[in-house]
């Protein structure tokens, strides 16, 4: 019994940290994100990243910010979902055909506020 409750203990913890949001109130992996992206040279346009509801679910857009960069949806623990548009067609990787309509609850999240 005494060697349950230390695993028990190990398991609550890792747990806990699936899926956290930070202080921001974002999932921690938004604000790494968003670190990255401050330490790369300002896009143009800038870079941004949004919130939505799409196929049910929590999703966060980060739209194409250069020639046939694709834009990239992520779900809410990070994982890439698609690509709705961008890349060499600039129809993305047809995925999520449908994102752009069905699409909603948008929320701004962040967007680069550095200029050239």
């Amino acid at each position: 019994m005494k060697r349950f409750i230390p695993v028990m203990v190990v398991l609550v913890l890792i747990l806990a940290a699936c899926g956290q949001t930070s202080q921001s109130g974002n999932p921690e992996w938004v604000d790494q994100l968003i670190k990255q992206f401050e330490q790369d040279l300002v896009g143009n346009p800038p870079l941004s990243i949004w919130q939505y509801e799409y196929d049910g679910q929590v999703v966060y857009f980060v739209p194409a910010h250069c020639c046939d960069i694709p834009s990239v949806v992520y779900d809410a623990s990070g994982a890439i979902l698609c690509s709705p548009d961008g890349g060499i067609t600039g129809k993305g990787d047809g995925r999520c055909d449908d994102f752009f309509d069905q699409r909603t609850n948008e929320q701004l999240i962040w967007k680069d506020s550095r200029s050239h």
